[in-house]
């Protein structure tokens, strides 16, 4: 998966390395591991009675699990305090439960539209106050 070192003559003229066809073959490997993976994973859901259902999930990360805002829109950001509940949110925690979110079909439509972001769709009272409940508990309590 390494790149090819470069290879140049004796005026400093690049030579060619074989570096795009070794990208291309990289790629191929790549999705050959993801469906062996996604096989396997078919296999062993199918042993223990469950179904596995694909999802894009996109958005699931940069989205606040209880309040349907786009939050995290830098990757840098891994905390969320939000004020209004008293909670600090781990971007992690948050995605997770969005994609459960996803995979039970409650998850919002994100439209973008002029480079912005908007979220289309609501969550009722009780899914909210549900999750929120979650987020307190994994809250890390601290040491002293």
């Amino acid at each position: 998966m390494k790149r090819n070192k470069v290879k140049q003559d004796e005026n400093g003229k690049y030579l060619p390395n074989g570096q795009s066809a070794k990208s291309g073959l990289n790629k191929s490997w790549q999705d050959a591991a993801f469906g062996q993976f996604f096989t396997t994973l078919d296999y062993i859901a199918s042993k223990a009675g469950a179904a596995v259902i694909s999802h894009k999930p996109a958005y699931t990360s940069m989205v606040l699990c209880y309040r349907n805002e786009v939050i995290f829109t830098d990757c840098s950001m891994r905390d969320y305090w939000d004020e209004q509940n008293s909670l600090m949110v781990d971007r992690d925690i948050n995605a997770a439960i969005n994609l459960k979110r996803l995979g039970l079909g409650i998850f919002p439509s994100i439209k973008r539209r002029s480079g912005n972001l908007s979220v289309v769709g609501s969550m009722d009272e009780s899914t909210a106050k549900e999750i929120l409940h979650t987020l307190h508990r994994a809250v890390k309590k601290p040491t002293s």
